[in-house]
């Protein structure tokens, strides 16, 4: 499926939908399914300044991550989304699946706070293309505003 069509499925699968959980765990399961050379995609969900796992797709991870360390916690201090091209170079990376060789996490914002991030794994070194990032940040804006439905 390319991305414009999963752009158009996206609102589908997740509106109306009015548990969080839920919503957050078939996003994560659509972007597994359809995402090709990935080997984790999931959310750290922000409690008190700690990523806590949340709904996710592939194998065990890590189950929190302070602000202050590794690419999720980077992305969820500057707020902004984060490509990782190999995860061994970044300084404080926490390897939770040493088949992981590259990264991206993207912010999920409610009230101008990271309410989650969105963090998605490759076992290819440089597996993020700028297309990727775009899309991604759309799909979530679309995450962004379901969320903002029931979180108010």
């Amino acid at each position: 499926m390319k991305y414009e069509e999963m752009l158009k499925y996206l609102p589908n699968l997740i509106e109306n939908n009015t548990y969080e959980i839920s919503m957050l765990a078939n996003f994560s399961a659509f972007l597994f399914e359809h995402l090709e050379q990935v080997n984790w995609v999931g959310f750290y969900i922000n409690i008190k300044q700690i990523l806590k796992l949340g709904p996710f797709q592939g194998k065990i991870a890590c189950t929190e991550i302070p602000f202050t360390k590794g690419v999720c916690g980077h992305c969820a201090t500057t707020q902004k989304t984060i490509m990782i091209p190999n995860v061994c170079e970044f300084k404080g990376h926490i390897a939770c699946d040493t088949q992981s060789k590259s990264e991206i996490c993207i912010p999920i914002l409610f009230k101008e706070k990271v309410y989650a991030i969105l963090d998605i794994d490759s076992p290819i070194l440089n597996r993020f293309s700028i297309d990727d990032k775009r899309f991604l940040e759309q799909a979530t804006k679309i995450l962004e505003k379901e969320l903002e439905k029931i979180l108010l």
